[in-house]
């Protein structure tokens, strides 16, 4: 495992609920991060079928346009009785031509899992993979998973993404009803990065 020595990472996201997360996760590491928004970078293709093959694609991407060490974080959620889906496809199910809409996904999501009869639980999980990637074409990956279940109506407006939609396995309040501090403490963007943590910067 490489160690990141360097004090300033670029986060490879125009996703500004990501980065808001990623920054506050490494801000006690004295860490200061730029997002590829910020600085104007273009958004590669997502051409992968894994979420580690689409963090790759995003990392190098911004390491090599900036020479700065990059953070990626490729995540969605991954329903059972779906097969699977949203899965890597998880923003795409909210594009529109007007941006994406959210609401509509988790929608489609449950008229799915109603078509199907899907059994109760309607479990899933939200998945996140990390990949720290410097200039030289080096990286390290981490990934981290929240088990739960889809309920609906969408409870909460706190968090983003499918995160009102998603029961936390013990939990009584979905991801968008939680008080951020403790999202943040269970979640699987969290997991990935305790684990990135204890390899890279501990």
């Amino acid at each position: 495992m490489r160690r990141l020595t360097e004090r300033r990472l670029v986060i490879a996201t125009h996703n500004a609920g990501k980065l808001r997360e990623i920054a506050e996760l490494l801000n006690p590491f004295g860490i200061e991060t730029v997002s590829a928004g910020q600085l104007g970078l273009d958004e590669p293709a997502e051409t992968e079928e894994t979420f580690a093959g689409n963090a790759r694609i995003k990392a190098h991407h911004a390491a090599r346009q900036t020479g700065l060490p990059a953070l990626s974080d490729d995540s969605g959620i991954v329903v059972d009785a779906l097969d699977g889906a949203p899965g890597v496809h998880t923003a795409d199910w909210a594009e529109t031509p007007s941006g994406r809409d959210f609401p509509m996904a988790m929608k489609k999501v449950w008229d799915l899992l109603e078509e199907r009869q899907a059994p109760f639980p309607r479990t899933a999980r939200f998945v996140c993979t990390l990949c720290l990637a410097w200039p030289d074409g080096h990286d390290e990956i981490f990934e981290g998973n929240v088990e739960g279940q889809i309920v609906w109506p969408m409870r909460g407006t706190r968090g983003f993404g499918f995160d009102p939609v998603f029961l936390p396995e013990g939990e009584s309040e979905t991801f968008g009803e939680m008080d951020p501090q403790r999202k943040h403490a269970m979640s699987h963007r969290a997991r990935a990065f305790a684990a990135m943590v204890a390899a890279c910067l501990a």
